[in-house]
């Protein structure tokens, strides 16, 4: 299976980087995880609604470029649908039984997606009603993913 993550911006500290980095290592042996950071749109401390929404476009468009035309492609996005840890480890066994080797996840940037992401997508996936630095989501996405393996080849992981 490939597991590709596409986010909106750089991981700035090293401790995320680190995390980042170990959990690609574990996943190893389950999949092979591309990760494709883009850079953030820059625009001003104070901007107005049509320049974020601009921004939004402009990210947008280039995730867009990065997910391919088979993936299944799974956003993650404050609308999307809650699931366990359990469900989210059957969504990718059923994306596996669909016969869909490649998984893009999504993760927008500071200001969210554009309609077209969410358009794209297969599956809507909130992981919270909290708000979580973009650094910090895809440190969680990547443990997340780690222990529907985990789960999905029977192998014991601490709750």
């Amino acid at each position: 299976m490939k597991i590709n993550i596409v986010c909106v911006g750089k991981l700035r500290e090293k401790y995320w980087e680190d995390a980042a980095r170990e959990y690609t290592k574990r996943l190893g042996r389950f999949a092979s995880i591309t990760i494709c950071e883009l850079s953030e749109e820059l625009c001003g401390d104070d901007p107005s609604e049509a320049e974020v929404e601009k921004v939004i476009e402009k990210e947008g468009q280039r995730i867009l470029k990065k997910i391919g035309c088979n993936d299944y492609c799974i956003v993650l996005d404050l609308k999307g649908k809650r699931i366990t840890s359990e469900a989210f480890a059957k969504k990718i066994d059923g994306i596996k039984l669909m016969g869909r080797s490649s998984i893009s996840f999504v993760i927008g940037g500071s200001f969210g997606l554009s309609e077209e992401c969410r358009k794209r997508a297969d599956f809507l996936m909130c992981m919270s009603d909290m708000t979580f630095p973009h650094q910090m989501a895809r440190v969680i996405i990547l443990e997340q993913i780690y222990r529907a393996m985990k789960i999905n080849a029977n192998e014991k992981y601490h709750k």
